[in-house]
């Protein structure tokens, strides 16, 4: 097992904390969490997650609170060496959920897949156990985030003894979601917010080819694929206005 501490350097993009970790020490890091006996919250932090926590003070009290806000999206890399404290490595969400599966596979750890539509985590559970063999699913369900469903989810959760959570809902739902039952999950260690992975894993939605990834291109690549998203889309140009305009100010690591 890596010697990596528990709490990684980081930094604050606007107020946003941000990990300085490659997807090596992610992996580290969650096999160190989970032999500790609490929850970890992993947030996939973009500058979508970003702009979110300027105007909503729970969900930036979520992302100071989590163990773990990992560098995923290339805006974050480009405002970090702009701040002169670059960040070693992209750790995409999409990605990890892969590695955190195949991991879950080795080490016997329970994988519960939470969110997206009817009948999609049920899908990706039945391709993510035949790509790792071992992998066991504690168990399935879209449901929602919304508060009357809560107990139930919790319960059904609690029920399959899952040690692992993707929670599907998109941000910042999922990950309010994560902190406010923090204390509720009795086994689990790692809770990680993933987006639309569930929709990738499926084919549902479709990545961007690798040199449309490499280039930083992947948010136009989904606007083209996804119009209804450019509201959403909108946040990158606010980002990085934001950031120049606030200088090159060093953060603390």
């Amino acid at each position: 097992m890596s010697t990596r501490p528990s709490s990684p350097p980081k930094l604050n993009i606007l107020n946003t904390p941000v990990h300085a970790v490659t997807m090596a020490d992610t992996l580290a890091l969650v096999e160190q969490y989970m032999v500790e006996p609490r929850l970890h919250q992993i947030c996939t932090t973009n500058p979508e997650f970003v702009m979110m926590a300027q105007q909503d003070a729970d969900f930036r009290r979520v992302l100071h609170k989590a163990d773990l806000c990992l560098p995923d999206g290339v805006g974050l890399l480009w405002a970090a060496r702009w701040l002169g404290r670059p960040l070693p490595q992209r750790v995409p969400g999409s990605e990890l959920v892969y590695h955190l599966a195949e991991r879950a596979a080795q080490h016997g750890w329970r994988l519960f897949l939470l969110g997206a539509a009817p009948g999609v985590a049920e899908q990706a559970a039945h391709i993510l156990t035949a790509r790792y063999p071992g992998l066991i699913i504690a168990g399935t369900y879209a449901g929602s985030p919304a508060a009357a469903e809560n107990d139930e989810i919790v319960q059904r959760i609690n029920d399959g003894r899952a040690d692992l959570l993707y929670a599907a809902y998109g941000a910042p739902r999922q990950d309010k979601w994560i902190a406010r039952n923090r204390g509720n999950l009795t086994a689990v260690r790692v809770a990680l917010g993933i987006g639309g992975a569930l929709d990738f894993i499926t084919g549902k939605s479709a990545r961007a080819p690798r040199w449309v990834q490499n280039l930083g291109l992947e948010w136009l690549h989904r606007l083209i694929k996804e119009p209804w998203r450019w509201r959403r889309m909108t946040a990158l140009p606010r980002f990085a206005a934001r950031v120049l305009l606030g200088g090159r100010r060093t953060p603390d690591l």
